[in-house]
């Protein structure tokens, strides 16, 4: 479980890298990329958040 909440975090870090290519390269493609991440980011985060209050019950 641990690693999922790590590769949640990559997710942020890929929008970054994403977001400064978008600037240097002004590149839209890459800004659609970092807003995909961000997305996937929380998208991750409340599945993950669902899964582990399932298991307590």
């Amino acid at each position: 479980m641990k690693l999922l909440s790590f590769l949640q975090y990559a997710y942020l870090i890929f929008a970054v890298l994403f977001l400064y290519d978008a600037i240097a390269n002004k590149s839209y493609i890459s800004l659609l990329f970092a807003a995909l991440a961000v997305f996937m980011f929380f998208f991750r985060k409340k599945f993950r958040k669902r899964f582990e209050d399932r298991g307590k019950l």
